[in-house]
């Protein structure tokens, strides 16, 4: 039996990495859950999942549900902490075998790297720890022979079509799908009217708001791009993007012979936690299989750069290096969180970004000191900037 940290259990990753983990209870077991202010769903997985430990987003979050386990009696003497160091403490508990890192932002970096130094193989689905600090992940998991995988559906498909071929040896490029969200065939200038609703309801997956945004403006799939260099040691010019409207082709690797090998499947993130977490077994999950013969028909074309000039910026962050990664991650955390409090238009998110970008000066990445003061720096100078654009 495989045990299990899951930190970010009440996110759309979460719950569906629970869902996998009551389907197959002879197969895990919950350790720990970490979760943010959401304690009615958490509260709800205690009961389910009863995990030794769990950890909230502050002190008042972790009374008032100390206080609903006392009113329960705690049937199930359950830990509570809160915070950073809670996160940490989910991570690194002694017997848990593999951590499923689903928290969204930058707060993931410091458990993962934590996981990782405590020996926990990691299930990732948190790509803003990787684009901030990715060469200073893939180094600390090689020293602790921790094995990272990747929960992203596209991520997951390069990882199996790769299969022993992890470094890029014999590859030609890796091509990275995307759906091109909601807002792929509306004319630039309709942006300055989207709404937060239009903004969160992506044609093909169910996500949590932020990352929903994200593939709206299409950084979500440059933050891809970076993560993906980064897992697979592939550089930069070697990786494309393709947009993919029907979702059904979740990334493919074209190898020097000029064979293409694709993953294919319905867009349920079962699959790829399934994977994740079961590797290098496969569960039979249930989910109903691809009808090939019902598919009307499968369309890829290029990005358009133009209308998501965010997907070029990642790619700069990318090819700059040292810190601007983390600042073009910090930036959008800000500008995203401010287009869903109403602060700024959905048009303006982009803008922030790059003013952010503009006005950083790039410095090697020596250690997580470096991304995480980057980080920093990067937030405060986006919100001086929200303001401006609001």
């Amino acid at each position: 039996m495989k045990r299990l940290a899951i930190l970010g259990s009440t996110g759309s990753i979460g719950t569906n990495t629970l869902d996998v983990v009551e389907q197959f209870g002879e197969e895990f077991e919950v350790l720990t859950l970490a979760a943010g202010q959401n304690l009615s769903v958490l509260r709800e997985q205690i009961t389910r999942f009863k995990p030794r430990l769990v950890s909230v987003l502050d002190q008042e979050c972790a009374h008032a549900l100390r206080e609903e386990l006392r009113g329960d009696g705690d049937p199930h003497h359950v830990e509570v902490v809160y915070g950073a160091e809670g996160l940490i403490r989910a991570a690194t508990v002694p017997e848990v075998d593999l951590v499923v890192s689903a928290v969204v932002g930058s707060i993931g970096l410091n458990p993962l790297l934590a996981a990782i130094e405590a020996g926990k193989n990691v299930a990732l689905a948190n790509k803003e720890a990787m684009v901030m600090a990715g060469e200073i992940i893939v180094k600390k998991a090689q020293q602790h022979g921790v094995t990272i995988l990747p929960i992203d559906s596209e991520h997951s498909a390069i990882f199996q079509a790769l299969g022993s071929r992890m470094g890029g040896e014999g590859v030609k490029r890796i091509i990275l799908t995307a759906s091109g969200g909601p807002f792929y065939n509306l004319p630039v200038e309709a942006f300055k009217k989207v709404s937060l609703a239009e903004a969160l309801a992506h044609p093909i997956w169910e996500m949590g708001p932020k990352i929903s945004v994200d593939s709206a403006t299409m950084i979500n799939k440059g933050l891809e791009v970076i993560e993906a260099h980064w897992f697979f040691q592939v550089p930069p010019e070697r990786i494309e993007v393709l947009i993919h409207p029907q979702g059904v082709v979740h990334s493919l690797v074209e190898y020097v012979d000029s064979s293409v090998i694709a993953q294919l499947g319905v867009p349920d993130m079962r699959i790829p936690i399934a994977y994740a977490l079961s590797y290098p077994k496969r569960l039979d999950t249930g989910i109903p299989s691809l009808n090939l013969i019902e598919l009307d028909h499968l369309t890829f074309a290029p990005p358009d750069h133009e209308k998501f000039p965010a997907l070029g910026m990642a790619y700069q962050a990318l090819e700059t290096g040292g810190t601007l990664p983390a600042v073009l991650n910090a930036a959008n955390e800000v500008a995203v969180e401010a287009f869903l409090k109403g602060l700024i238009g959905f048009d303006r998110i982009t803008e922030v970004v790059a003013a952010t970008m503009n006005g950083h000066k790039p410095t090697p990445l020596h250690g997580v000191e470096d991304a995480l003061e980057a980080d920093h720096w990067a937030k405060e100078k986006a919100r001086s900037f929200t303001l401006e654009v609001s």
